[in-house]
């Protein structure tokens, strides 16, 4: 037999029990009153085994819920944090089990309201909130399902608001070269190649040639200057090359070989 020598209250609703053999035994409010615990029971060893077995669950439990009650998470989200806290696996299953029969864990509205939250607050778009989703552990049905809110008018109002976004940042960039770098941004947010054609056609957004010239002249200036090499041809045939990269069009960069004179003579 085992003897209970002392019980010790702990922060919620849990209390310290600890036996005579020096174990000490988390046990909440509810294990208290059900296996009568008090200062000098005592405890078969089958008893004192049921008690350990119930507390581990009932504090796996409670932290369960804390750990929901702050936001939505999904099921593989619980088990992962369940474990950290080094909870046993069919302890787990049980609570897991449980938090889906009181409904406070679904993954089929963890993953609607994920993305109503980020069509509110976000420019991510579907492909991304797929994969975002994916890592989370929800099924693949309840992703589409859920993404089916991410309707196309909402794609491409945030799309177009992201690319107005982005234009204004890239400085020092040719017009194409700043089409190009938008494009890639959008494709990384997660948007489709339709999405995003009709998001770089709604820029207010056209080539200034006054400032595409000087932009180009920046950078050739910038490739003369790497350039040490003494053979014109050469290091026109460079510079052409590096400015073609770069988005300007031919005419004016045999424009600008013509002026710094890196023709062939």
């Amino acid at each position: 037999m085992f003897t209970v020598t002392s019980i010790r209250k702990l922060k919620g609703i849990f209390y310290q029990v600890t036996i005579d053999n020096q174990e000490k035994i988390r046990v909440s409010e509810d294990l208290l009153v059900r296996f009568r615990l008090l200062k000098g029971s005592e405890l078969s060893e089958e008893k004192l085994a049921d008690v350990k077995e119930q507390a581990s669950y009932d504090y796996g439990l409670q932290e369960a819920l804390n750990y929901i009650s702050y936001q939505l998470r999904t099921e593989k989200e619980t088990r992962t944090y369940l474990q950290k806290k080094e909870i046993p696996l069919e302890d787990r299953h049980k609570i897991v089990a449980r938090l889906k029969e009181l409904d406070v864990l679904n993954d089929r509205t963890f993953a609607m309201s994920y993305v109503r939250t980020q069509i509110r607050l976000s420019d991510k778009g579907p492909s991304n909130l797929y994969q975002q989703l994916r890592k989370k552990g929800v099924q693949d049905d309840l992703i589409d399902e859920a993404l089916e809110l991410y309707t196309p008018e909402l794609q491409e109002e945030i799309a177009a608001r992201t690319a107005a976004k982005g234009v204004k940042k890239i400085r020092g960039k040719s017009y194409r070269e700043t089409l190009q770098k938008l494009r890639m941004n959008l494709t990384k947010k997660g948007f489709n190649q339709d999405i995003i054609q009709q998001a770089v056609d709604q820029l207010d957004y056209e080539m200034d040639e006054a400032q595409e010239w000087e932009i180009l002249q920046k950078e050739g200036q910038k490739l003369l200057q790497r350039d040490r090499s003494k053979d014109n041809g050469k290091k026109k045939m460079k510079i052409k090359q590096k400015l073609y990269q770069k988005g300007f069009t031919t005419d004016l960069i045999q424009q600008f070989i013509d002026k710094e004179e890196l023709n062939e003579e």
